[in-house]
């Protein structure tokens, strides 16, 4: 393989410019040349390509978002768009890509694949660590530090003015933000798409606190729970309890996706970076690069696109107990 190139799409994540930078560098390293392509398959339908070197990824590794854009494409979910992608990435005799994102970007490269055979690694970049296939992805753990730092502050407001506070994190369709952003912040209740939680119980939790002196409280609420988000839940709970208690809301939003990435953010994004571009060297296609148990692994699309990654039991059990 004498070319590639990398791109990023879907949601940004922090760490994201590291990875990126493991790929061009890795490239520069083993005598491959390597190009960029701005704002994601829109920019490859578009032909906004360019060469790569080392010198483009200098002073990349601390930065959050994305030098290289993100962008989501409807466009190339049609086969014309993909026609036209395929276009571009002939005239630049461009043989594999390393693709940095999550299910929507993996889903895009599997098509393009069975279509028209260009091979794609894949680098798991998305905050909400919702990835089969690998044990954290990209801008997972700077995001929960983020979101902690923002509990630990509210947990302040709420001590000294009694109230209890209900705190939306991101996360749609997994509750790993909330629950470890919840058990590292002392939260008295998380709640997480996983697992159905009845209002009703979270208001047992409250009123157990309450008979204990407990003056303050914080529930930690996944976006993407069922009971509904974080305004709804709280309306919910303030009719069932019928206290005179202060209730307020703060909705995190998108500051979860922005920031200086962690140092483990930094050092795994450039584990995955390598390992999918080395991965491509290797013959490796339609793949996610991952790591399991601290080894590096690839997990085919389809099963990372398919197969659930469900939250540890024991991190649901722990909120329980040490809530008490």
């Amino acid at each position: 393989m004498k070319r590639v190139a990398v791109f990023t799409s879907g949601g940004d994540a922090p760490g994201m410019n590291a990875c990126i930078r493991a790929v061009v560098r890795g490239a520069v390293y083993h005598g491959i040349e390597v190009f960029g392509i701005r704002r994601g398959y829109s920019g490859m339908i578009n032909g906004d390509i360019f060469q790569m070197t080392s010198h483009s990824v200098s002073n990349i590794v601390q930065r959050g978002g994305t030098i290289l854009k993100s962008a989501r494409s409807k466009e190339f979910m049609t086969p014309e768009g993909r026609a036209k992608a395929y276009e571009q990435l002939k005239k630049f005799d461009i043989e594999g890509l390393v693709a940095i994102g999550g299910n929507g970007t993996f889903t895009g490269a599997t098509l393009f694949f069975d279509e028209y055979g260009i091979p794609t690694v894949g680098a798991p970049g998305t905050i909400d660590n919702d990835l089969y296939g690998t044990d954290h992805t990209i801008g997972f753990d700077t995001a929960v530090n983020t979101a902690l730092e923002a509990i630990d502050k509210i947990r302040d407001t709420a001590d000294s003015h009694d109230r209890i506070f209900f705190i939306e994190v991101m996360g749609r369709d997994s509750g790993y933000i909330a629950i470890q952003s919840g058990i590292a912040g002392g939260a008295e209740m998380v709640m997480v798409p996983e697992v159905l939680t009845p209002i009703s119980e979270v208001v047992e939790t409250l009123k157990s606190g309450w008979s204990r002196q407990k003056s303050s409280s914080i529930v930690v609420i996944a976006e993407g729970e069922e009971a509904g988000n974080a305004t709804e839940i709280a309306e919910k709970i303030r009719l069932q309890v019928q206290s005179t208690i202060d209730m307020r809301v703060t909705t995190l939003g998108h500051i979860q996706r922005g920031g200086i990435p962690t140092a483990y953010d930094r050092i795994l994004a450039s584990r995955l970076g390598l390992g999918a571009l080395e991965g491509l060297m290797n013959g490796e296609q339609n793949v996610m690069a991952g790591i399991i148990n601290n080894e590096l692994v690839y997990t085919p699309f389809r099963d990372t696109i398919r197969l659930p990654k469900p939250i540890s039991e024991d991190l649901l059990r722990m909120v329980k107990i040490l809530s008490v």
